[in-house]
């Protein structure tokens, strides 16, 4: 059974000050997203699952249907503040969105697969969906599921802070524990975040880190619904508390013993995070263009 694409593209985008999931960077007009699905197709994937707001929905449908609906099925999810989840019969008032666990669980009725995560404003290159797919088609169990894991230093951006979950892994590439880190930057020679009380910390710039791409089976679903009803329960008037990927994957592991591979990547990360992001992924496209590792039009 081919394995299934999840795409988080429902971000609001406040720190780059638009779509971004629509912004063009390749030559012909592609997005990002684009080239992630081009790159799923030739790895072997056999469907793509985009996770959008209701709101941006028939946008994204006209632009990634007419381009990629006769090579690949895809379907769209929902992703709002209010959605229900199984077991949760009314979710607190809030603005702000729950965070990427909650993104993934609005996808449970489209997936009966194992399916890799990613990030709709991230480009991951061809190497590492070879190796999420194969590991997805061969090796993916209940209980040893996978990433891919960067090289801190190499997903910085030049033009403001970021965030990573940063990885402890064993002799044999198993991950140990995952801490989400935010405000993630250099300052000076270093690379330090930013903690809760607003002083910054050091990090190892060569440690390995999480770009939210992942390979589960769809038990995780509901293991992530049942946590995600806790942490309702203890956040309902926390605001700025979000349900990530790395949370469950943390509370799985010391809970129902889950072992999370993690599959290497030297590439250096390019996103748009920023604005001023854009130029260097339009710059790194072409050259990656010119070098034939993509074609100047992907469909």
């Amino acid at each position: 059974m081919k394995p299934t694409l999840l795409v988080l593209a429902a971000g609001m985008g406040s720190r780059y000050g638009g779509l971004k999931q629509a912004d063009q960077v390749g030559p012909s007009g592609e997005t990002i997203i684009d080239y992630s699905i081009y790159d799923a197709i030739r790895a072997g994937f056999g469907k793509v699952v985009l996770v959008v707001r209701q709101n941006i929905l028939e946008e994204m449908k006209a632009l990634f249907d007419s381009r990629w609906g006769g090579k690949i099925k895809i379907e769209y999810a929902i992703q709002e503040v209010n959605i229900p989840i199984e077991g949760i019969s009314h979710l607190p008032e809030r603005t702000k969105p729950w965070g990427t666990g909650h993104a993934v669980m609005v996808a449970k009725k489209y997936i009966h697969e194992p399916f890799a995560v990613i990030n709709a404003d991230d480009f991951y290159g061809p190497e590492a969906f070879k190796s999420i797919c194969s590991f997805l088609q061969n090796n993916i169990t209940d209980k040893e599921n996978v990433m891919i894991g960067y090289i801190l230093k190499n997903t910085l951006s030049d033009h403001g802070f970021v965030s990573r979950g940063i990885c402890e892994t064993d002799a044999n590439r198993y991950l140990i524990s995952i801490t989400e880190c935010t405000n993630i930057g250099r300052t000076g020679d270093h690379v330090a975040y930013k903690d809760e009380n607003g002083f910054m910390r050091p990090l190892d710039e060569n440690a390995h880190v999480s770009m939210n791409f992942w390979g589960f089976t769809p038990a995780f679903f509901t293991e992530a619904e049942k946590l995600f009803n806790t942490f309702v329960q203890q956040n309902a008037g926390n605001e700025k508390a979000e349900f990530y990927i790395p949370s469950v994957v943390s509370a799985l592991m010391q809970q129902k013993g889950l072992k999370i591979k993690v599959l290497e990547s030297d590439a250096f990360w390019m996103g748009v995070t920023y604005i001023e992001d854009k130029p260097v992924v339009e710059k790194n496209i072409r050259h990656l263009t010119e070098m034939k590792l993509y074609p100047k039009k992907l469909v």
